[in-house]
């Protein structure tokens, strides 16, 4: 059965297809991914209405030099979460969007990598549309292909694995409530965002359900910025290698083994700064 969606095909509320492509409205929000941080990954689109916002609301993963892009006569507000400790809860942000849209302002929601990949963008998008605001988004690059890439490990190389997953190690209601056995696969890439706190329990839990315990781990803290650093261990080693290196948040882990898909090659390459678990 197919599902056909309805829409005002003149004036519809999300802007669905080449209507992406329309003017920024006035009591409009976009949600535009920002990237994973440097400012020269962003897309032309976000750029330009980037500049035409009346107002910019923006998370803590945002860098300087993207916000430094916003019009001096734009209201920036800073809605940035990280553990513990948010600048505003998710309802008052929705609430935010809501109201600033209905002064008639041109709002931008700058989030850090894509809106869409475990950026509350769809949460943000329902609330929008309830209310009546015209909306969009503009996707960015996520930090699951940035980091990598700027890190020399191919997610899908072909030798190695046969797919790729993105998933999240924040804890939901106080449990990692994952599947498991779905995931513990030694020819699949597995992507873990926001899961330093939970990296113990990830380990134990990927091996405990069949994961070889020498399963190549990449860290990678501040992503694709000037402080950008790869880190690489095991699986077996994951919560003493976090711990001994103080590795805090930004930090995406990579588990699988195409973690040392181009190894060789990266020792040879001075420009590589990686720090290894010995084993």
């Amino acid at each position: 059965m197919t599902m056909q969606i309805s829409v005002d095909k003149t004036n519809p509320l999300f802007a669905l297809g080449k209507n992406n492509k329309r003017a920024f409205f006035n009591g409009e929000v976009v949600l535009i991914g920002a990237g994973p941080g440097d400012v020269d990954l962003l897309t032309v689109r976000a750029y330009e209405l980037i500049k035409q916002a009346d107002v910019v609301i923006y998370d803590r993963l945002v860098s300087q030099d993207i916000m430094a892009l916003v019009s001096e006569h734009a209201e920036c507000i800073y809605v940035g979460k990280k553990s513990s400790d948010h600048a505003l809860p998710q309802d008052q942000i929705n609430s935010l969007l809501i109201e600033k849209a209905k002064q008639g302002k041109k709002v931008a929601r700058l989030k850090g990598g894509d809106p869409f990949i475990f950026g509350r963008g769809g949460e943000e998008i329902q609330d929008l549309l309830k209310s009546g605001v015209h909306c969009r988004v503009v996707p960015g690059i996520t930090a699951a292909s940035a980091c990598t890439s700027y890190s020399g490990i191919p997610l899908t190389h072909r030798d190695f694995v046969h797919g790729c997953t993105f998933i999240t190690g924040h804890f939901k209601n106080n449990e990692l409530d994952l599947p498991w056995k779905a995931l513990a696969r030694q020819d699949h890439t597995l992507v873990v965002y926001m899961g330093i706190k939970t990296a113990p329990l990830l380990a134990k839990s990927l091996i405990k359900n069949g994961l070889a315990p020498d399963t190549p781990v990449a860290l990678v803290s501040n992503g694709t910025s000037e402080e950008h650093t790869s880190y690489r261990t095991d699986l077996l080693h994951l919560e003493e290698f976090v711990k001994e290196n103080r590795i805090k948040p930004p930090t995406l882990i990579i588990i699988g083994r195409v973690v040392n898909a181009l190894a060789n090659e990266l020792r040879n390459n001075e420009a590589t700064f990686m720090v290894e678990h010995s084993c």
